[in-house]
């Protein structure tokens, strides 16, 4: 469970499988076919499998100093972790740099038939069954690699299993692993499409593991592992009841998205998985998640795809501030699934937008409310999503930019107010120049929605510029001051040839101070200075 530094070990786990299979108070069978494997290494043996001559859960492990195995054991446990990695100085109580490792005791495959065993090492390794060497991975050239052996053997027969393992060097990573994939059908995805052939609903569990999602590395691509997509669609195809379940972490592509009646998306969601997706799927929950990011289509449609990985080790951050769903905004780019998207078993209706003051000074706080009716036959959970839309910045901005949310629970029929309070922190943007937030005046558009791409009600407020003790000044937009006669003659008299210009009507629509901060060479603070204190004199 996690992946890389944050991986932990649980006290138990539930699996899909289990969860579906065992829910209180269903009368309902339930089979399962693998369908497709994706794992890059083959997984840990199961832990039923592996046990001590006295009867513990288990390999004992041992670990001693330098690389013969020789004299007694600095550290000992019995433990059903059979794959490691080590750090630095993560190995206990034994030299970092030479030592060696020794797992052993009885494994015992619970079907009999054709068992892969598999060893990988950073390192130098062997694995021995009943005392016969059946995976050499001791060359220097075997350093990092994965070996497998396939072996016929008997369900219900315990095998002495035995690991030797060592390393010298460096002692930065080190790590062994043991392996095992039971026996399987040679034909798998049709398997599964006769298992859900002659079932009323197929539920079909597809994702990605820590093999292709951790820390220390990217994914090259955003596909699914395997056969998992033609799994997919082979199975629908045979029963129109299916509901695919996405357990990843991070969006993927999904060709088949148009085919399937039903996507769950799960997010790795913990040790009791199982029981939680039990209940969502039987109706007990009603499922009211929202993505927090954007699934595109394909991996090319990112923000980031020109830019990553970069060159020569070096990334140019060219996406700016238009990442998410900003940018699929700007570009009109359609997700797969837009930011702020959840389906449930009911329906929402929004009305009754409410702001409190539609013109107001940065200064100030305005409430914006808003009536939610669960319009559906069951109780259900929404997340009421709050944007922004600045109707004419002078700099790049967003489309529009989420400012608040809030999740409100409602039973059918039922009508809730929500309210959000706004501050300038939802109208302001980061100047560059200044090196401060600042906001603009101007209008504004509040955009109520149930996703990014699904806003059910808009209304447009004016925030005023900002009060000051004389009538005109540098904070006017330059076609304000010319709109003024007396702000025409002083404006003229310092800047009349540079802003009267016909390619100069650009800058009309900004302030004379945003002029200065970003034209210092055509408008500079001595003059900046000159004309606020003139302007400052006009009653």
């Amino acid at each position: 469970m996690g992946g890389g530094s944050s991986s932990v070990t649980p006290h138990y786990t539930v699996s899909p499988f289990d969860g579906v299979n065992d829910p209180e108070g269903k009368d309902v069978l339930v089979e399962a076919a693998a369908g497709s494997f994706i794992y890059k290494s083959l997984p840990a043996p199961a832990p039923e499998t592996l046990s001590t001559p006295g009867g513990e859960s288990g390999l004992r492990l041992s670990l001693f100093a330098g690389t013969e195995f020789a004299g007694e054991p600095l550290y000992v446990e019995t433990t059903t972790r059979v794959q490691h990695g080590w750090f630095d100085k993560s190995v206990p109580q034994v030299p970092q740099d030479n030592f060696s490792m020794r797992m052993e005791g009885l494994f015992t495959p619970q079907e009999s038939g054709l068992h892969t065993l598999s060893l990988s090492a950073m390192g130098w390794a062997r694995l021995f069954l009943n005392g016969e060497l059946v995976i050499d991975h001791w060359a220097d050239s075997d350093l990092g690699k994965e070996k497998t052996a396939s072996l016929e053997l008997e369900g219900g027969k315990a095998y002495d299993i035995k690991v030797d393992y060592y390393w010298k060097g460096s002692p930065r990573w080190r790590s062994v692993g043991l392996g095992h994939q039971p026996p399987h059908a040679v034909d798998m995805i049709a398997e599964a499409v006769e298992l859900a052939r002659r079932s009323d609903v197929a539920v079909v569990v597809v994702g990605l593991n820590g093999d292709w999602e951790s820390e220390g590395f990217d994914r090259v691509d955003m596909k699914l592992p395997g056969k998992q997509d033609e799994l997919i669609r082979q199975v629908v195809a045979a029963n129109p009841n299916t509901i695919v379940v996405l357990n990843v972490g991070s969006p993927v592509e999904m060709p088949w998205v148009n085919e399937v009646p039903a996507i769950l998306q799960l997010w790795y969601n913990g040790q009791e998985q199982g029981n939680a997706l039990s209940d969502v799927l039987f109706g007990d929950v009603n499922p009211s998640g929202k993505l927090p990011t954007t699934f595109p289509v394909r991996l090319e449609d990112n923000p980031a795809y020109i830019n990553y990985p970069g060159e020569n080790g070096k990334v140019h951050y060219g996406e700016g501030i238009f990442v998410g769903y900003r940018y699929y905004d700007k570009k009109k780019v359609k997700p797969l699934f837009p930011f702020g998207h959840g389906l449930s078993y009911t329906s929402f209706k929004y009305s009754n937008l409410q702001i409190s003051k539609t013109s107001f000074t940065p200064d100030e706080t305005i409430e914006v409310k808003v009536d939610i009716t669960n319009t559906g036959k069951v109780s259900g959970k929404e997340v009421v999503q709050l944007y922004v839309r600045d109707d004419h910045s002078t700099f790049a901005r967003p489309n529009k930019e989420l400012k608040a949310f809030e999740k409100i629970e409602l039973q059918p029929k039922e009508t809730k107010t929500v309210t959000f309070k706004l501050n300038r922190e939802a109208f302001w943007y980061f100047d560059t120049i200044k090196n401060a937030w600042s906001t603009e005046a101007g209008d504004f558009e509040i955009l109520v929605g149930a996703s990014s791409r699904d806003i059910r009600l808009k209304e447009t407020v004016t925030i005023e510029p900002e009060k000051r003790a004389v009538r005109l000044h540098a904070g006017l937009t330059i076609k304000s001051l010319f709109a003024d006669p007396d702000g025409y003659v002083v404006m003229s008299k310092h800047l009349g040839g540079f802003l009267l210009m016909a390619d100069m009507s650009m800058a009309h629509d900004m302030t004379l101070e945003q002029v200065a901060y970003r034209h210092p060479n055509f408008v500079s603070q001595e003059t900046l200075e000159k004309i606020e204190k003139e302007l400052a004199q006009i009653k």
